[in-house]
């Protein structure tokens, strides 16, 4: 709605400018031609940006998990962690190498 009234308005002040010349232009050296030029440009530009669509940005995408289908799980797992164990001669060097420690 806001559009076409602004559209409806711009028209309006387009028919009135063309329509009220009380004399007509007479250009001697140019400079009424240019003033002509840079003054249309200028309404162009100003009607233009008047009746240009908006363009719309809607809310951001939401990430949504899907269901999960099947089967529950029978029983829970006992809770379970990795840490380091007792220190192990390779052959080279001492190694604490990492073990689950499940309880």
């Amino acid at each position: 709605m806001k559009i076409a009234s602004k559209s409806l308005a711009a028209g309006a002040a387009l028919v009135l400018a063309t329509l009220s010349g009380v004399n007509p232009a007479r250009s001697g050296d140019g400079a009424g031609v240019a003033a002509g030029l840079l003054g249309g440009f200028a309404a162009g530009a100003i009607i233009g940006s008047a009746t240009a669509p908006r363009p719309y940005y809607g809310p951001a995408p939401v990430y949504i998990e899907p269901p999960v289908y099947g089967p529950a799980p029978m029983y829970e797992a006992p809770p379970c962690y990795w840490t380091r164990g007792e220190p192990v001669w390779n052959g080279y060097a001492w190694v604490r190498p990492r073990v689950q420690v499940c309880e």
